[in-house]
């Protein structure tokens, strides 16, 4: 019984900890993109084109 209670703790925890991971992953990737894509139109000379919305104010997570 020790061992089933250890064991399905450690699932839960480990279940738990790779939320926070994923959100975290999720963030830096939109945060590499945004500036891949300032990086792309300050050599393009382009703006926002194809009335894409401004995600300057997205909530972060």
């Amino acid at each position: 019984m020790k061992i089933t209670l250890l064991i399905t703790s450690a699932l839960i925890t480990t279940l738990f900890t790779s939320c926070n991971t994923m959100i975290g992953l999720g963030r830096d990737m939109r945060i590499g993109g945004e500036g891949l894509e300032t990086s792309a139109n300050k050599v393009t000379g382009g703006g926002n084109s194809g009335g894409a919305a401004d995600t300057g104010g997205a909530p972060v997570y």
